[in-house]
């Protein structure tokens, strides 16, 4: 949050890219009061982006995904703050409102709403660095009641997967910081960057889109 208030008290663009609650709406008023623009928030690079896509994948066969289960371990600063529980509770909740999406824009799989099973699990082992490993596993019922489960791995370079994502998303936040419509900008939320994040906050609800094909 004091980043985010120093920033726009200069009149500048602030992205959440971290799952913490910095856009409180004071600071979101700040922004308005300044003319600067926020966006965020938790920035969506590897698995999460990879979840998005399967989601489509899934839901554009008529398969009904029932379990999601992602597994996660890494060793840097990341990895790290993500042990204390208020910080994980955070980045939970973001990881896994990703399929919110696709659920509610597919109601003849979803006549309840979102009832899959998601369970998201983050370890810190400093071994690994910044060599993130990611494992998740989509489990749904099929013909005859049968269960189809498919599993994927990734190893990566995490900050490596988010520097470009970073550099995209100040060309955009610029761009659109300078673009008007009917005379009024856009801000104070970028609700069009909504697709970059995992959780992201805005004040018109139907710019926000995590689906793909959507």
């Amino acid at each position: 949050m004091l980043y985010a208030y120093a920033a726009l008290s200069e009149g500048v663009t602030y992205l959440n890219g971290s799952p913490q609650n910095t856009l409180h709406p004071a600071i979101v008023e700040l922004a308005e009061k300044n003319n600067a623009c926020v966006a965020g928030a938790d920035f969506k690079s590897g698995q999460t982006r990879f979840k998005t896509a399967m989601a489509d994948f899934f839901t554009g066969c008529g398969i009904k995904l029932s379990s999601i289960v992602s597994y996660n371990h890494l060793g840097n600063n990341d990895g790290k703050n993500l042990q204390e529980s208020h910080t994980f509770k955070s980045k939970e909740t973001s990881k896994s409102g990703v399929m919110d999406d696709a659920v509610v824009n597919n109601k003849a799989l979803y006549p309840n709403g979102n009832d899959m099973d998601h369970v998201v699990v983050i370890k810190y082992v400093p071994f690994v660095g910044d060599s993130k490993r990611a494992l998740d596993e989509y489990s749904s019922r099929i013909f005859l009641n049968g269960v189809n489960t498919i599993s994927s791995y990734n190893v990566c370079e995490d900050s490596l997967l988010a520097v470009p994502l970073m550099i995209d998303m100040v060309l955009l936040a610029e761009f659109f910081s300078r673009v008007t419509i009917d005379s009024k900008k856009m801000g104070p939320v970028l609700s069009y960057l909504s697709f970059f994040f995992k959780a992201p906050i805005t004040n018109r609800d139907e710019f926000v889109v995590n689906s793909f094909t959507r």
